[in-house]
């Protein structure tokens, strides 16, 4: 019960629903600073500026402040957002 409990509080901050896509969850996140994994295994971080149909837009890049990132959702795997 109480691990049941601690997944709903977890799920409760990042919004998850069970229709979420990466792009659901990049797209409500707009604005915020966020890790996206790539299925090649790589790391982008950064603030999440727009997400459009096919890709998303990085900008302000976590060691690469002057650098913007416009990654396509296909090769997303994972989202990871700072709840805390």
């Amino acid at each position: 019960m109480t691990t049941l409990a601690a997944s709903a509080v977890a799920a409760d901050k990042i919004g998850f629903t069970p229709s979420d896509t990466p792009a659901t969850v990049l797209k409500r996140n707009e604005g915020q600073k966020a890790e996206i994994r790539l299925k090649s295994g790589e790391k982008i971080s950064g603030k999440v500026t727009a997400v459009g149909e096919k890709a998303v837009h990085i900008s302000e890049l976590t060691g690469q402040e002057f650098y913007d990132a416009v990654i396509s959702l296909d090769d997303v795997s994972a989202v990871i957002i700072r709840v805390k």
